[in-house]
């Protein structure tokens, strides 16, 4: 995805921005071949109907308000229904990062200054000093976001949210009893497996075991499986939890 250039409208002030992503996918990207003659397979736009292939300019788009049933949209009305500003990350309010849920998150992008701006930095400033984030509204490609900007050591990020009605989560979580002496046990447990959170000692290991692969088939090596570790339950939950804490000491 390139670079999106952007401006953060917040109330009378526009800063200009750069968008990048932060996120970059890391598998390893595979063909689909034909399996007979190792050669990789086309995907045709085809009409059934017609029998024949398609080309770009051959489509619309539909929508299926009944079975069977299409109400059609071509691009020209399309580009009708677009929002006035699709350039700008219109601040709506600011709010306190800990009254959303991590649920609502979906993709995050750095915010740069290309001129070193005193508008960011300023906005940068008053985000720290206010400990808020900035509920705003954008268009990113073709699609309308909600999102918030929030201060880091790297400067705004801008996290986009997923909409109300796409995120499903059930009726509030009822709490069952639980017994002293199994949560005093969980507590240490989880006391002794306190630590901080460092993403650069998390690795994939499932695309580091498909990179290995590669290499091994190119040298004429054998893919060999790995061994999987016994598990073994234990349904007291008393003594489940004591033979965590011994086998952790």
């Amino acid at each position: 995805m390139p670079n999106i250039h952007s401006n953060i409208s917040f109330a009378l002030v526009n800063i200009p921005v750069i968008m990048n992503p932060v996120i970059k996918n890391n598998d390893t990207s595979f063909n689909q071949l034909h399996k007979k003659c190792e050669n990789r397979i086309r995907y045709l736009k085809y009409c059934p109907y017609c029998r024949e292939n398609l080309k770009e300019n051959d489509i619309i788009k539909g929508y299926e308000f009944e079975k069977g049933e299409y109400l059609t949209f071509d691009k020209s009305e399309l580009n009708k229904l677009k929002l006035d500003n699709e350039k700008e990350i219109d601040v709506v309010s600011f709010v306190l990062l800990s009254d959303i849920d991590p649920c609502y998150f979906e993709k995050s992008y750095l915010l740069e200054t290309e001129h070193k701006s005193k508008a960011y930095y300023l906005f940068c400033e008053a985000l720290k000093k206010t400990k808020r984030v900035a509920l705003a509204k954008t268009i990113i490609g073709t699609k309308f976001y909600y999102c918030i900007l929030r201060f880091t050591e790297f400067g705004i990020i801008l996290t986009t949210l997923y909409f109300d009605e796409e995120v499903k989560l059930p009726d509030k979580f009822t709490m069952g009893k639980t017994n002293p002496k199994e949560l005093e046990l969980a507590v240490r447990l989880i006391d002794s497996l306190k630590g901080k959170f460092e993403p650069e000692k998390y690795k994939d290991e499932y695309s580091e075991r498909i990179k290995k692969a590669i290499d091994d088939k190119l040298n004429g090596k054998t893919i060999k499986a790995s061994r999987k570790k016994p598990t073994r339950q234990v349904n007291d939950l008393m003594k489940a939890l004591e033979k965590s804490l011994k086998a952790k000491k």
